[in-house]
């Protein structure tokens, strides 16, 4: 998997599948086409502390005299990739084409607002200033037969020093209810230096 490539050693993953009634291709062509602002009116409460994590961003732009965020009607899985990390967007790590797409993210996202390290998808990997964490995030789909599909989407994130990772950790305990799909569900945490 991508995620494997991008990154083998993490610190927490938290990974949700699920079988969908269709074959491969129809399952990817959903997955490009599925609109993240649609799913945020869907689903309230993730909609809002969505909300709730953005705030201070926002607050602090209009302190220092920028204009917020335009507000989009439509977001796709690709778009977030044109986006800046301040504004949700996220680096393109690679993509094979109707099996998985990989994104990442490199920041400190436990402050209120999330700094953010410049980073491009050929130096993800080598990236390991102190005081960071790097994200990846992978959806991929697998044939389960003719018209059925697993759809997988992991999250991994390692950090980049021991500082962080404590910082980390408690950003991660308190934002499992954004990751859980299902009441009740927790995430997993595993990782060679998971303790």
């Amino acid at each position: 998997m991508l995620v494997d490539e991008f990154l083998p050693v993490y610190d927490v993953s938290d990974t949700l599948t699920t079988i969908v009634d269709a074959d491969v291709a129809t399952t990817w062509a959903a997955l490009m086409q599925v609109d993240l602002m649609e799913v945020g009116r869907r689903r309230p409460l993730v909609a809002a502390l969505g909300a709730l994590r953005v705030l201070p961003e926002i607050g602090n732009r209009l302190l220092h005299g920028q204009a917020p965020p335009r507000s989009r009607e439509q977001l796709r899985l690709r778009d977030l990739t044109t986006l800046p990390p301040g504004e949700g967007g996220w680096i393109l790590l690679a993509e094979r084409d109707r099996d998985e797409i990989a994104l990442g993210l490199v920041g400190k996202f436990w402050l209120p607002v999330i700094t953010y390290a410049q980073v491009s998808p050929g130096s993800f990997e080598r990236f390991n200033e102190p005081g960071y964490a790097k994200t990846v995030y992978s959806l991929s789909v697998l044939p389960l037969g003719a018209r059925r599909t697993l759809l997988a989407g992991v999250m991994r994130t390692a950090t980049t020093d021991e500082h962080a990772r404590r910082w980390f950790r408690r950003y991660w305990t308190f934002g499992g209810v954004l990751r859980r799909a299902r009441p009740g569900q927790r995430p997993s945490r595993c990782g060679p230096r998971d303790g």
